[in-house]
């Protein structure tokens, strides 16, 4: 079974990658992967940057911020990475960029993940009953595979 296993360092989905550890476990053949989305800041070929577009320093700016959020992504999976390794299970990390529900429904699709494993949303009250929007999105859209979403 692949498995995929999504992170974005939070509490509920550091519960959901050692809940994809304990099935891995459990499983006698898995190929897992977890992965890690951070999204794009801008979209140089909107509307607004057609009217006030991006300077050199902007531009500048923009990569800096991109390239800190990659860097904190790295760092997460190298954490939840530490879960698998500790049982001696074998996963790989993915990090893309893109918004995290489709990017994580395509990666799942286009690789062949028969599973995937991401946390809800963990706040309080009204919200408590409602998945996150992310865990909520990849439920509806994801396609010929199982989702498992952890609280």
């Amino acid at each position: 079974m692949k498995i995929l296993v999504c992170t974005d360092g939070s509490q509920p989905s550091f519960r959901a990658v050692e809940r994809a550890a304990d099935i891995a476990e459990e499983m006698e053949y898995t190929e897992t992967a977890i992965i890690y989305v951070y999204e794009e800041r801008f979209d140089p070929a909107s509307a607004f940057y057609e009217v006030h577009p991006l300077t050199k320093q902007d531009t500048a700016r923009l990569k800096k911020l991109q390239d800190m959020e990659k860097a904190a992504g790295e760092k997460i999976l190298h954490e939840a990475k530490k879960i698998f390794d500790r049982r001696g299970i074998e996963v790989r990390t993915v990090i893309k960029q893109g918004h995290p529900a489709d990017t994580i429904v395509k990666t799942a699709a286009e690789e062949g993940f028969e599973m995937i494993v991401l946390g809800s949303r963990g706040q309080g009250g009204l919200q408590k009953l409602l998945l996150g929007s992310v865990s909520n999105a990849v439920v509806q859209e994801a396609e010929n595979c199982m989702v498992v979403v952890v609280k």
